[in-house]
This record gives C-alpha cells, structure tokens and sequence, in this order.
C-alpha cells in the first residue's frame, strides 16, 4: 500500500478512486464508502483506491493512526493519505481543494463521500458542490448513503458512546468487528504471577481511545492465533509508575510474552474495575473472572451469573 502521513506533499498518478473524511474506527458507514471506490477501481484499468483522512491530533482516536493503516492494507486499500489538520489544509477553499488535492495531487477519476461530508474552509463544501465540481474537471461523483443500525446512522460517535459505556457488543456491531487494543506487552505489577495467575500488560498508542474501565471478556491474538481471554482495562502500576491501559489473562498461554506485540479484541462487559482490601481478596476475584471467561466460551455464562 502506498502511504503518506504528516504530510501536505503527496501525488498519485492518477486514475484514482478517492474517498475523503475523518474515518476514526472505520465503522461500517465508513466500510461502505470503501468498498464503493474499491469496486470503481477493479472497473478501471491502472485505477487505484486512495482514502484520504484527515487527522486532528485533539482528540482521541477509536483506531489509531497505525491500526487504522494494518486495517486499511487488510481491506485491500491501493492508498492511504494520513493528512494532518493543518492551515494549509482547512483553509482552502472547497474550489481550491477539488483542483488541487483532488485534480492535481490524485488525479481523480471518482469521488465517494457521504451525504453529510463538509470541507474546505468554514466546512463551505458538501456533496452537493462535488457533484457540480464533477462535471467541470471530469470525475464521476458517488454520494453513499448512510449505514444505519436499528434505524440509527452509524457515526464515529455512536461508536464511541458505546465504549464509554462499555458496551463492547454494540461497539462491535456498529464496527464490523471487535473493538480492539494493540501493543506490546510491558512488565507490570507481577501480582497475577505471583499468583499463579500470570497477566499480559500492554499500553496502547498515545491518542488511543480506551472504553470504560473494568473487566471484560475478549480474545487475544498472539503469533497469528486468537486465544479466550479476560481483560482489565483501566489503571495499571509498572515498575516505572502507572498506565491507562489492558492487562490480560490469556487461556491456554503460559509463557512468558514480554516484548510481543499483542491484539486484545473486547467482546463483552462483566463488571467494573474495584480496588480490593487484600490480596486474597484480589485473588480470589481473578479466579471467580477466570472462571467467568471459561463458562462465557462455553456458553454456560447464564448459569453462573
């Protein structure tokens, strides 16, 4: 995949089929919009897909700039412009834009947006100004309707009032997939070793937008494989202080993991995050969520709890 980031100076030679906005999670709103220039693209000989995100670094983000690159190669995707949110960029004019990001910069052959896409400066530009645009420099315009979920428009924010509430099912139905969290797996507390119980620590990306703190069940992908595990996700002590992140039980894996860069998918809530008056305590909650997890993967959860 061709991939540019940070950056205002990009070209493609052109035909492109070019899809244009924020695409935070890539929900299935977003997937929509993707398979439509991918399709445009397989009808036109030399064309190529080019998602065109333009990133704000205020907020924090359901993909992280580097998931959403693996998740977008995954797809099939020929381009991705990582384009940061600069003056140079939301100042121009939406004319400004279409001939020279659009024209110039990709060559445009077709141009997929929603029905509610804005930009340029002021948020002056719609659909409804690219497809006057499309007839003067010669691209074909597609304005994809919205993907809805139980009569509700898929958005980014949807998504995101589901994790903040834990809601990891409908997260998951809103994205197409699992919510997840990457990276690479830290020396914590060694309070489940000691235990007999040993945990996986990782610290997602800066900029990682983490969903409500407390327990989960999840699958955790490691080596290629996906293994049933249960997941904390809150506030975790290291040797070097404290971390917002995930530490993780993962069945069936007993060795050591530090260093290895790990996929935790959330699939469901169990409970919220507690602070405990002992150890034994604490250990005995573990094992009552280890065995949680096990009747959950078995389909025996509702007899349990």
């Amino acid at each position: 995949m061709i991939y540019f980031k940070d950056t205002t100076e990009f070209h493609i030679d052109g035909p492109c089929a070019v899809t244009l906005g924020k695409f935070d999670g890539i929900h299935l709103g977003h997937q929509k919009l993707m398979k439509c220039i991918e399709a445009f693209a397989e009808e036109m000989p030399g064309c190529r897909s080019v998602v065109f995100s333009l990133n704000a670094r205020d907020e924090q983000l359901i993909l992280t700039l580097e998931e959403q690159r693996a998740f977008l190669e995954e797809m099939g995707i020929d381009c991705l412009i990582q384009c940061p949110f600069v003056p140079e960029i939301y100042t121009m004019t939406p004319d400004v834009f279409v001939r020279k990001i659009l024209k110039e910069a990709l060559g445009a052959a077709c141009v997929a947006v929603g029905t509610d896409f804005r930009f340029g400066h002021n948020r002056a530009g719609d659909a409804a100004f690219l497809q006057r645009a499309a007839s003067e420099y010669g691209f074909e315009m597609k304005v994809v309707p919205h993907e809805r979920y139980r009569g509700e428009k898929i958005s980014s924010t949807f998504v995101r009032e589901a994790l903040l509430r834990g809601d990891a099912r409908l997260a998951g139905e809103l994205l197409g997939r699992f919510y997840s969290i990457t990276g690479e797996v830290v020396h914590g507390a060694h309070l489940g070793t000691s235990m007999g119980m040993p945990t996986a620590n990782i610290i997602p990306a800066g900029g990682k937008l983490l969903p409500r703190r407390g327990v989960y069940v999840s699958r955790t992908r490691l080596d290629g494989k996906l293994y049933p595990s249960v997941t904390n996700v809150g506030i975790k002590p290291t040797v070097n202080g404290t971390y917002d992140g995930a530490e993780t039980y993962i069945y069936h894996v007993d060795r050591p993991l530090y260093g290895e860069k790990i996929e935790v998918e959330l699939l469901d809530y169990f409970r919220d995050e507690k602070r405990f008056a002992s150890v034994e305590e604490l250990r005995e909650q573990i094992r009552k969520d280890i065995r949680r997890g096990e009747a959950y993967f078995n389909g025996k959860e509702s007899v349990l709890f």
